[in-house]
């Protein structure tokens, strides 16, 4: 374990505990990562010393928590490389994030016969919203299919794009199975035939170099408990054009300039979409969670963690009975795997005892496993915090499982 690997782990205090007698092995940071000191401690301070409610007070606190609240939204346009932090919405997640694009595009883009885009790799959060808004406005879903492989076919996906394609919501990088998607192509051709386009983060800003302007996507949605940060807040990037044509979603709060019983005028952007009082907290320690990344570094984080998908591949490969679910050229530090003869949720909860945490069942994506007919599949994550020897160990814990059930 190199000294880097040792410092970067000391940060995290979680990770030094035991589990049913066993050091804890975190295998589930696709679900959610865990938090640093620097994470802990932010939040812990505001609570501390600068605890108040942001925006229009008069006083040291409210000031101070300000201050903080909204150095966290230059700070994720710094990440993103955003044009403006106008573009910066602070939401309670991508869930929220992609319904909020949803439900506002809904209210004047889609017309009946129209076509939203989506693939067979999204997570149910890009799938549900846009059944909805193509059920109230009389819109169509087309699914772009997946190739045994786990990857998206291209083919396909150029096929089903026309004029009517009003929309393409597409994960970067697919939750289940890890498949980084090819989205600057797939920008490039949607864009051809006038669409918008809104991608999942999730999965790609916790691993990787993020610009949304080299990608030109219209939306990018992204949440902090994935970047090392707190849960319960999140990030809508929006180009600004297009925020400007999109109503509000909610009202009240900070979203309103002014307010008569004749009408109301809404705030500028951001504040526009940001109803109520936020989560002050989450958003500073979103603010630690980005400065973390960038004090470690996304090349280093996408480097190390390709090398433990690589090292956790072929040791399972060598382990042998061993079914991959996405073999995709281009993945993420994700394997979504079976062993033969024994149950996804048999082989987590075994794993549990042993200290191992990973993911069982179909991950908010009922469609991958259905286009794979099976009911669900282990998934073990990888975080840059990880370890080679964890992942042997995982690798014995697999064998101990296959010998009870042998």
């Amino acid at each position: 374990m190199t000294d880097i690997v040792l410092n970067i782990r000391d940060q995290f205090p979680i990770l030094h505990q035991k589990v049913h007698g066993h050091p804890l092995i975190y295998f589930d940071n696709a679900a959610t990562s865990q938090k640093p000191l620097k994470v802990i401690n932010a939040i812990s301070e505001y609570y501390l010393q600068e605890n108040s409610n942001i925006h229009r007070g008069a006083h040291y606190l409210s000031n101070q928590a300000t201050e903080k609240y909204e150095k966290s939204r230059e700070a994720v346009r710094r990440l993103i490389n955003a044009e403006s932090t106008e573009e910066i919405i602070l939401t309670k997640g991508t869930t929220e994030s992609i319904n909020l694009v949803a439900s506002c595009l809904s209210q004047y883009l889609f017309q009946p016969g129209d076509e939203i885009l989506i693939s067979g790799l999204e997570h149910h959060a890009n799938i549900v919203p846009w059944q909805i808004a193509a059920e109230q406005k009389g819109a169509l879903i087309k699914v772009i299919p997946i190739l045994d492989s786990g990857e998206l076919d291209l083919v396909a996906f150029k096929n089903l794009l026309s004029p009517k394609t009003k929309l393409l919501a597409l994960s970067h990088i697919s939750n289940a199975l890890g498949t980084i998607n090819p989205v600057e192509e797939m920008i490039a051709l949607a864009k051809e035939k006038g669409a918008l386009v809104l991608i999942d983060g999730a999965q790609s800003a916790p691993h990787m170099i993020v610009d949304v302007q080299a990608l030109d996507c219209d939306f990018f949605c992204f949440s902090a408990h994935k970047i090392y940060g707190p849960t319960g807040i999140g990030v809508l990037y929006g180009k600004k054009a297009q925020l400007e044509k999109m109503p509000p979603y909610q009202s009240g709060g900070e979203m309103i300039k002014e307010v008569t019983f004749k009408g109301t005028t809404f705030n500028d952007l951001p504040y526009k979409f940001e109803a109520g009082t936020p989560n002050i907290a989450g958003g500073i320690g979103l603010l630690a969670a980005v400065e973390f990344l960038e004090e470690v570094g996304l090349e280093h984080i996408a480097r190390r963690e390709a090398e433990l998908l690589a090292y956790a591949t072929k040791k399972l490969k060598e382990l042998g009975g061993i079914q991959f679910v996405g073999e995709a050229k281009e993945k993420a530090a994700v394997i979504s795997f079976l062993v033969d003869g024994i149950h996804p949720s048999d082989l987590g909860s075994v794993l549990d005892k042993l200290g191992i945490a990973v993911r069982t069942g179909h991950h908010c994506a009922q469609p991958i496993m259905d286009r794979f007919e099976i009911p669900g599949t282990v998934r073990a994550s990888f975080a840059v915090y990880n370890t080679e020897n964890e992942i042997d160990m995982f690798i014995e814990g697999i064998e101990k499982v296959k010998k009870m059930f042998g």
